[in-house]
């Protein structure tokens, strides 16, 4: 297994990589590792509320530019630039098709399962998180879960000597009409939860800077 110090010098490695040197690209290996951890990801009831778009084509990323203003040094730059969508509250509610799909489908449960489980999600919608009365309360449920594949994406970059930036600086709505007629997604099933570009940096960067970990933590033994 990896060394604990192994482990902390990735994420010593690791900043908001905001420029990269554009002629150096990450090989197939290295990059279908990362999407894979974004593949074994954890998810809330294991429901897996997202899709990945890898975007290469630089026509593409042109017309995305002028509305991710948070990506505009590494969207020309970067190896590779991934758009994280969430699934909506159309596909997410305890009754639709598409969670059908993940408890008959992916998880093969039976069906006496399978019943146990919807019962139980939703109840977690209606009362234990209050989700049903809001489809934003539930995209952004769905987004939160993205966040998990987004940091395990940028720490297994780091681990491979890879750089990274997440990316939340973009006109949301105007970059889902994009999706809709360039990129032939259906933006009421999904929406864009986040961006994450990847590649190799040009400038080294300073020491991060971070509170203390005693005055962020507090233990109850």
């Amino acid at each position: 297994m990896i060394e604990n110090q192994e482990i902390l010098g990735a994420y010593q490695f690791r900043h908001a990589c905001k420029i990269f040197d554009a002629d150096k690209k990450i090989s197939e290996t290295d990059f279908n590792t990362i999407l894979e951890t974004a593949r074994l990801s954890p998810s809330s009831f294991g429901f897996e509320p997202w899709r990945f778009l890898i975007v290469q084509d630089m026509k593409l990323r042109e017309k995305l530019k002028p509305i991710i203003w948070g990506a505009q040094g590494t969207l020309p730059t970067a190896s590779h630039f991934v758009v994280v969508l969430a699934r909506k509250a159309k596909g997410m509610r305890y009754d639709s098709k598409y969670i059908d799909h993940m408890m008959f489908g992916v998880h093969k449960l039976p069906e006496d399962s399978a019943n146990g489980r919807r019962n139980f999600y939703k109840t977690f919608q209606e009362s234990d998180f209050d989700l049903l009365g809001s489809d934003r309360a539930m995209f952004d449920w769905a987004t939160k879960q993205t966040y998990i594949a987004l940091g395990n994406m940028m720490t297994t970059a780091a681990m491979l000597g890879i750089d990274s930036c997440p990316i939340e600086g973009f006109k949301i709505d105007s970059v889902e009409k994009l999706l809709e007629e360039e990129f032939d997604i259906n933006t009421e099933e999904f929406g864009v939860a986040v961006m994450v570009s990847f590649g190799y940096r040009i400038d080294e960067q300073p020491p991060k800077t971070r509170q203390k970990l005693e005055d962020i933590t507090q233990w109850y033994n």
